[in-house]
Protein backbone atom coordinates (compact mmCIF):
# COMPACT_ATOMS: atom_id res chain seq x y z
CA UNK A 1 0.00 0.00 0.00
CA UNK A 2 2.49 2.41 0.79
CA UNK A 3 6.01 3.17 -0.41
CA UNK A 4 8.50 4.67 2.23
CA UNK A 5 11.42 7.09 1.14
CA UNK A 6 13.83 7.28 3.47
CA UNK A 7 13.66 11.40 3.86
CA UNK A 8 11.29 13.10 5.58
CA UNK A 9 8.57 15.14 3.76
CA UNK A 10 10.30 18.39 4.74
CA UNK A 11 14.00 18.64 6.22
CA UNK A 12 14.61 19.17 10.15
CA UNK A 13 17.71 20.06 10.98
CA UNK A 14 17.45 21.50 14.59
CA UNK A 15 20.89 22.45 16.42
CA UNK A 16 19.75 23.80 19.61
CA UNK A 17 18.59 21.59 21.98
CA UNK A 18 15.34 22.89 23.85
CA UNK A 19 13.09 20.34 26.42
CA UNK A 20 10.48 22.56 26.76
CA UNK A 21 9.73 23.06 23.31
CA UNK A 22 10.01 19.66 22.79
CA UNK A 23 7.78 19.10 26.00
CA UNK A 24 5.03 20.80 24.13
CA UNK A 25 5.22 19.13 20.75
CA UNK A 26 4.42 15.94 22.49
CA UNK A 27 0.80 17.73 21.86
CA UNK A 28 0.92 16.52 18.03
CA UNK A 29 2.76 12.96 18.65
CA UNK A 30 0.03 11.70 21.05
CA UNK A 31 -2.57 14.23 21.97
CA UNK A 32 -6.21 14.49 21.34
CA UNK A 33 -5.50 16.16 17.51
CA UNK A 34 -2.79 14.79 17.25
CA UNK A 35 -0.95 13.50 13.86
CA UNK A 36 -1.08 9.78 15.37
CA UNK A 37 -5.45 10.01 16.12
CA UNK A 38 -5.09 11.83 12.28
CA UNK A 39 -3.33 8.61 11.23
CA UNK A 40 -5.59 6.06 12.67
CA UNK A 41 -8.81 8.27 12.15
CA UNK A 42 -8.81 8.36 8.86
CA UNK A 43 -7.31 4.92 8.03
CA UNK A 44 -10.11 3.32 10.07
CA UNK A 45 -12.77 5.76 8.20
CA UNK A 46 -11.57 4.72 4.59
CA UNK A 47 -13.61 1.34 5.09
CA UNK A 48 -16.75 2.96 5.12
CA UNK A 49 -16.34 5.92 2.07
CA UNK A 50 -18.74 4.81 -0.08
CA UNK A 51 -16.81 4.97 -3.14
CA UNK A 52 -13.18 4.33 -4.26
CA UNK A 53 -12.61 8.29 -4.72
CA UNK A 54 -13.19 8.87 -0.52
CA UNK A 55 -11.53 5.70 -0.05
CA UNK A 56 -8.59 6.66 -1.90
CA UNK A 57 -8.63 10.22 -0.37
CA UNK A 58 -8.77 9.38 3.22
CA UNK A 59 -5.60 6.71 2.42
CA UNK A 60 -3.82 9.62 1.23
CA UNK A 61 -4.57 11.69 3.59
CA UNK A 62 -3.54 9.12 6.13
CA UNK A 63 -0.11 8.29 4.87
CA UNK A 64 0.69 11.74 4.61
CA UNK A 65 -0.18 12.03 8.17
CA UNK A 66 2.62 8.85 9.21
CA UNK A 67 4.83 11.37 7.82
CA UNK A 68 4.12 13.80 10.02
CA UNK A 69 4.10 11.96 12.69
CA UNK A 70 7.84 11.06 11.54
CA UNK A 71 8.59 14.42 11.59
CA UNK A 72 7.44 15.63 15.05
CA UNK A 73 9.14 12.24 16.25
CA UNK A 74 12.34 14.19 14.47
CA UNK A 75 11.69 17.46 16.25
CA UNK A 76 11.52 15.91 19.14
CA UNK A 77 14.36 14.30 18.91
CA UNK A 78 16.65 16.65 18.02
CA UNK A 79 15.44 19.52 20.24
CA UNK A 80 16.02 16.72 23.18
CA UNK A 81 19.14 14.60 21.48
CA UNK A 82 21.74 15.14 24.46
CA UNK A 83 19.73 15.63 27.53
CA UNK A 84 21.17 15.12 30.80
CA UNK A 85 19.17 13.29 33.50
CA UNK A 86 18.96 17.17 35.27
CA UNK A 87 17.71 18.70 32.12
CA UNK A 88 14.99 15.91 31.31
CA UNK A 89 13.93 16.40 35.33
CA UNK A 90 13.93 19.96 34.95
CA UNK A 91 11.51 20.14 31.46
CA UNK A 92 9.22 17.97 32.96
CA UNK A 93 10.76 14.52 30.64
CA UNK A 94 11.93 12.09 33.71
CA UNK A 95 8.26 10.50 33.94
CA UNK A 96 8.79 9.18 30.28
CA UNK A 97 12.72 8.31 30.69
CA UNK A 98 11.37 6.36 33.92
CA UNK A 99 8.82 4.31 31.88
CA UNK A 100 10.52 4.84 28.56
CA UNK A 101 14.17 6.14 28.70
CA UNK A 102 14.70 8.74 25.64
CA UNK A 103 12.79 6.13 23.29
CA UNK A 104 9.16 8.64 22.56
CA UNK A 105 5.71 7.54 23.84
CA UNK A 106 2.88 8.72 22.51
CA UNK A 107 1.38 11.00 25.23
CA UNK A 108 0.50 14.52 24.99
CA UNK A 109 2.11 18.13 26.49
CA UNK A 110 0.66 16.87 29.54
CA UNK A 111 1.61 13.46 29.82
CA UNK A 112 -1.88 11.90 29.10
CA UNK A 113 -1.43 8.85 27.32
CA UNK A 114 -2.73 8.48 23.63
CA UNK A 115 -6.29 7.17 24.01
CA UNK A 116 -8.26 5.47 20.61
CA UNK A 117 -10.96 7.66 21.85
CA UNK A 118 -9.54 10.32 20.22
CA UNK A 119 -10.36 9.46 16.70
CA UNK A 120 -14.40 9.12 15.84
CA UNK A 121 -16.05 6.88 13.46
CA UNK A 122 -19.71 6.65 13.17
CA UNK A 123 -20.16 5.45 9.47
CA UNK A 124 -21.88 7.58 8.39
CA UNK A 125 -19.36 8.84 5.19
CA UNK A 126 -20.56 12.71 5.61
CA UNK A 127 -20.45 12.82 9.46
CA UNK A 128 -16.92 11.28 9.62
CA UNK A 129 -15.69 13.91 6.78
CA UNK A 130 -17.22 17.06 9.56
CA UNK A 131 -15.25 15.39 12.00
CA UNK A 132 -12.19 15.10 9.95
CA UNK A 133 -12.47 18.80 9.17
CA UNK A 134 -12.60 19.72 12.65
CA UNK A 135 -9.90 17.77 13.15
CA UNK A 136 -7.38 19.62 10.82
CA UNK A 137 -8.39 23.21 11.90
CA UNK A 138 -8.01 21.88 15.77
CA UNK A 139 -4.58 20.57 14.57
CA UNK A 140 -4.02 23.72 12.04
CA UNK A 141 -4.58 25.96 15.36
CA UNK A 142 -2.90 23.82 17.65
CA UNK A 143 0.55 24.33 15.01
CA UNK A 144 -0.27 27.90 15.19
CA UNK A 145 0.14 27.99 19.02
CA UNK A 146 3.37 25.82 18.72
CA UNK A 147 4.50 28.07 16.43
CA UNK A 148 3.81 30.93 18.71
CA UNK A 149 5.91 29.20 21.42
CA UNK A 150 9.13 28.56 19.36
CA UNK A 151 11.80 30.59 19.07
CA UNK A 152 13.95 29.18 17.07
CA UNK A 153 13.64 29.17 13.09
CA UNK A 154 14.95 25.85 12.57
CA UNK A 155 11.94 24.92 14.87
CA UNK A 156 9.34 26.90 13.29
CA UNK A 157 9.85 26.49 9.39
CA UNK A 158 9.00 22.85 9.63
CA UNK A 159 5.58 24.04 11.92
CA UNK A 160 4.63 25.96 9.20
CA UNK A 161 4.53 23.74 6.57
CA UNK A 162 2.55 21.10 8.91
CA UNK A 163 0.28 23.68 9.60
CA UNK A 164 -0.61 24.68 5.61
CA UNK A 165 -0.78 21.07 5.27
CA UNK A 166 -3.56 20.57 7.54
CA UNK A 167 -5.52 23.39 5.37
CA UNK A 168 -4.66 21.54 2.25
CA UNK A 169 -6.39 18.41 3.89
CA UNK A 170 -9.10 20.18 5.11
CA UNK A 171 -9.88 21.57 1.54
CA UNK A 172 -9.54 18.07 0.20
CA UNK A 173 -12.13 16.51 2.56
CA UNK A 174 -14.28 19.84 2.11
CA UNK A 175 -14.34 19.18 -1.23
CA UNK A 176 -15.31 15.61 -0.74
CA UNK A 177 -17.93 16.09 1.59
CA UNK A 178 -19.43 18.32 -0.55
CA UNK A 179 -19.84 16.51 -3.40
CA UNK A 180 -21.26 13.63 -1.01
CA UNK A 181 -23.79 15.46 0.42
CA UNK A 182 -24.91 16.25 -2.97
CA UNK A 183 -25.12 12.76 -4.09
CA UNK A 184 -27.46 12.18 -0.86
CA UNK A 185 -24.47 9.63 1.13
CA UNK A 186 -25.26 11.39 4.26
CA UNK A 187 -27.30 9.20 6.87
CA UNK A 188 -30.88 10.87 6.79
Amino acid sequence: MWAYEKRLEYPINIKRRDLKMAKVMLEQYGGGQSELAATLRYLNQRYTMPDEKGKNLLSDIATEEMAHIEMIATIIYQLTKGATIEELKEAGFDTNYAGHGLDLFPTDANGYIFNATYFAAVGDPVANLYEDMAAEQKARAIYENLINLATDPDVIAPLQFLRQREIVHFTRFKELCEEYEKKGYGKK
